[in-house]
């Protein structure tokens, strides 16, 4: 099997050498200064499968280098029969260099203990590539289900793995609060804890009965930053307002309309109770993401905006009265007026208001950067303003929605998306000109997980579409899904030693189905219905 062959993402040039590189006891891992992490976690990966050190003074060695000239996460791979160099454009750059050494490997190099039968051999050759989107991420939902923190550090392997840079992790909303804010201790106290979860979809969907929780601690959290950092990931954080906001509201109801005591959320969906717009509110969340400023480094910072319901604020006396005082003439107005508030404050520390398309509605925050879900109207709108956007459409890299019409599909959801629809995604919508285009990021995936219950089902509806997603965002040019098809074949056989329980392509295995529990399913033009209904107020002018 030639070198391009075994690669995931595809690399943008490969030129295939004769002979072949041999691991063995005496070979040397060498790094520079800047380098000098990356050769750890190499040395790291290689001794568990290998058993062997890699710090001798003889054999062969693996040279790893930081080299200003190539692009901040582009690298350079040469394999020769004496000797395997590695340089970077920074240490993420090497980083993706060595991802790519590791896949020439035999896949039985990501496993955890020795495997001593294996001939350790990579094929001669030079890579020499670059990623197309500086933004190629994952947005994982910890609030619906929390996932504990060593399973959090897995997906980051797996993200550092498939080349995939951006976390955005969703922190918080209506069915908990999942980071410690120390000057508001009931946010975990209480807002980190539901008595039940809703099973299946719909109003009439029953209860089950089993309280769920857990929320990271701020040294839990720096520790995710600092392990996702060193694998060349930047973890944004998501932090819900002024919608999605009842496991805040159980734990203090004077961010409330109401003022009454709300429980923290158990049922799915749009929930109506979202905050007042007094001065204390703002200030109480102007404090909280202080907080979250302290323990993420991250340029953007999260703070939702999406699906919040206004009948609390129409209804309510106080909220038009502080219109009035506002001098906001819409609920969508008073909605960017908080917006606002929270760009301000991150604007005037240094950091980006990252927010998802319905904070385009009543008018955008001016530091504002755009997630664009609901298809790709927000991303152009936003883009034609001169904001930055990240493309996420639900149409196509929801990677909760079901993944074919196949009747035992887990609680299936909406529109099918395949491998191949993800494949084929391109975060730059048409009709942009040169200089609009220049605004666009790149694009994620998004893994909501309201029946995402378990890591076990969070590797199933992730993977291999997750695969797909990391070359369709890191690749330029034609796409050959068939070639990607040959290639994705190979690279199962490394989930398998991770032991990821992806989906197969004839379906899921008897433990991957829910038998009994109803979903939600759409057509693509019912979808595309919706949708353009919802964006209807942020349509883009020509």
């Amino acid at each position: 099997m030639s070198a391009a062959d075994r690669l995931l993402p595809r690399p943008r040039h490969v030129e295939d050498r004769s002979g072949e590189f041999v691991l063995d006891a005496a070979t040397r891992i060498a790094a520079d200064e800047a380098a000098a992490e990356q050769a750890a976690l190499l040395r790291a990966a290689l001794s568990a499968s290998t058993g062997w050190g890699f710090d001798g003074r003889g054999g062969r060695e693996i040279a790893l280098s930081v080299d200003p000239s190539l692009a901040a996460e582009g690298y350079r791979l040469s394999v020769a029969a004496e000797g395997v160099r590695i340089a970077g454009g920074s240490a993420s750059g090497v980083g993706n260099g060595v991802q790519a050494f590791l896949q020439l490997l035999p896949p039985q190099v990501y496993r955890r203990a020795t495997v001593p039968w294996v001939r350790w051999v990579a094929p001669a050759c030079e890579v020499a590539d670059e990623p197309a989107f500086r933004w190629r991420g994952v947005m994982l939902d910890v609030a619906r289900h929390f996932l504990p923190k060593r399973d959090v550090l897995r997906f980051v392997d797996l993200m550092a793995m498939h080349r995939l840079n951006v976390l955005h992790l969703h922190l918080t909303d209506d069915q908990g609060w999942r980071i410690q804010i120390n000057r508001y201790p009931r946010l975990t106290e209480v807002g980190a804890w539901r008595c039940e979860s809703q099973v299946g979809y719909g109003a009439d969907a029953p209860g089950d009965g089993r309280p769920h929780g857990g929320y990271y601690t701020q040294d839990d959290l720096r520790e995710i930053v600092a392990y996702a950092s060193a694998r060349g990931i930047t973890v944004v954080p998501e932090i819900e307002s002024p919608g999605h906001v009842q496991a805040a509201i159980a734990a203090y109801p004077e961010l409330g309309v109401t003022g009454e005591p709300l429980e923290v959320g158990t049922r799915w969906g749009i929930i109506p109770n979202v905050l007042n717009a007094e001065d204390s509110t703002v200030a109480f969340f102007r404090n909280v993401l202080d907080e979250v400023l302290e323990v993420f480094p991250s340029a953007f910072i999260g703070v939702g905006g999406d699906e919040c319901v206004k009948d609390q604020w129409r209804a309510d006396a106080r909220t038009q009265e502080r219109m009035r005082e506002l001098g906001v003439g819409s609920e969508d107005e008073l909605q960017s007026w908080f917006v606002r508030q929270l760009d301000d404050h991150l604007t005037a520390r240094g950091r980006r208001l990252f927010g998802w398309d319905e904070i385009l509605e009543g008018g955008l925050a001016p530091g504002a950067t755009v997630a664009s879900w609901r298809g790709s109207t927000g991303a152009v709108a936003a883009a034609r303003a001169g904001h930055d956007v990240v493309l996420c459409p639900d149409e196509t890299v929801y990677l909760n929605y079901r993944q074919s019409e196949h009747p035992e599909e887990p609680i299936p959801l909406v529109v099918v998306i395949t491998v191949r629809d993800v494949y084929a995604f391109d975060p730059v919508p048409a009709g942009l000109t040169e200089s609009e285009r220049a605004h666009v990021l790149g694009g994620q995936a998004n893994l909501w997980t309201e029946y995402i219950d378990s890591p076990r089902t969070l590797d199933y509806f992730a993977f291999p579409r997750l695969c797909a997603l990391a070359e369709a965002l890191w690749t330029a040019g034609d796409r050959d899904y068939d070639a990607f098809a040959s290639r994705l074949d190979a690279h199962l056989a490394r989930l398998d030693a991770l032991g990821v329980e992806y989906r197969r392509a004839d379906g899921p295995l008897p433990w991957q189905t829910r038998p009994g529990i109803p979903g939600r399913i759409d057509t693509r033009a019912a979808r595309a219905a919706t949708v353009a209904a919802l964006t209807a107020t942020i349509a883009p002018t020509p």
